[in-house]
């Protein structure tokens, strides 16, 4: 049998073995923070909100496409511990052709913060000024010299999200996700339910958004000239992280329904209550170390309106470049 010596030295061999292997724990979580560390980024990218409008014409139920003419929007930001700022400003000249798809003004707002496993994200963003792609193909007393599409200067989109995701795994945070602040060290995905409150619609200065030439005049709800709608729902889905070698990818997907009041004016203002499919995906990818940071950030939304002889689909999407230094202790 040992001795008290004996069993001391083993006690105190596994006491030091586990001190090891919690310091190294210790050394080595799962996310590496740098909310210490001062950080300055740049981003840059577009936001494109195109949007369909299906709705009869000729006999026929037609899709009709309006498209935006986006600027690349150049982002400056700066985040040390709880402060985060960031201003966004266009740069260089419109994507398209101004002849042939007209100009679009766009005002994006947002702001996000987490507590504890939710992620909480307010977004408000406006697009004024649309394209109808090749209306000429649907109108055949359309003349342009310049151009097959019909510019829409007054037609414009709305869309107020409220979100919120509660994420299974405690270590599964948005600050890491986003590598700006943290980035992570090892695999981790889980579960979500992201909650949802949307308030949207497209409007076009009490002119029919179908242009009166070639909708159905019998009919109320292609003479419309504003849809609206306001939802609330819960979507389900599935978020993964990875990180390796300093290469590091991530994002969810998602897919759920919400509980939708909506409207639609011409003459008049109906309403009707109905449900509404809904998806969720973001996805990021790039390279972080100690020192800097620079990623490919895609991000998707859409938002759907159906009456019975209208629908309109917003499909909107973003892409950019990120990138940025962490400097200090």
């Amino acid at each position: 049998m040992p001795s008290f010596w004996e069993w001391k030295i083993k006690l105190s061999s596994l006491l030091l073995l586990l001190s090891f292997q919690t310091s190294a724990q210790e050394e080595s979580p799962v996310i590496e923070d740098f909310k210490n560390k001062k950080v300055l980024y740049l981003d840059m990218g577009y936001n494109s909100a195109p949007f369909t409008m299906n709705s009869p014409i000729n006999g026929n139920n037609t899709t009709l496409k309006y498209k935006n003419n986006f600027k690349t929007l150049l982002g400056i930001g700066f985040a040390y511990k709880w402060f985060h700022l960031r201003v966004g400003f266009p740069v260089f000249g419109y994507v398209k052709d101004i002849e042939k798809w007209g100009e679009s003004n766009q005002f994006d707002l947002g702001l996000s913060f987490s507590m504890k496993k939710f992620f909480f994200d307010a977004d408000f963003k406006t697009v004024q000024g649309y394209a109808l792609q090749n209306y000429a193909a649907l109108d055949s007393n359309f003349i342009s010299s310049n151009t097959t599409h019909l510019r829409t200067p007054n037609l414009g989109t709305t869309n107020f999200s409220l979100n919120s995701w509660y994420f299974h795994d405690q270590d599964f945070k948005m600050a890491a996700l986003r590598g700006k602040q943290a980035h992570y060290n090892a695999l981790v995905h889980t579960w979500y339910i992201k909650g949802s409150f949307n308030l949207f619609g497209v409007e076009n200065n009490s002119q029919p958004i179908v242009p009166e030439v070639i909708s159905d005049v019998s009919s109320a709800q292609t003479q419309a000239s504003s849809l609206s709608a306001i939802d609330v729902g819960i979507i389900p889905g599935y978020a993964y992280v990875n990180r390796i070698k300093n290469w590091q990818i991530s994002g969810w997907l998602g897919l759920g329904g919400v509980i939708q009041s909506k409207f639609y004016s011409a003459d008049e203002t109906r309403g009707f209550l109905g449900l509404a499919p809904r998806y969720d995906i973001r996805l990021l990818g790039g390279y972080s170390n100690k020192k800097f940071f620079a990623f490919l950030v895609t991000e998707f939304d859409n938002k759907s309106i159906r009456f019975t002889e209208l629908r309109y689909n917003l499909n909107s999407y973003s892409i950019k470049l990120l990138g940025g230094i962490r400097f200090g202790k």
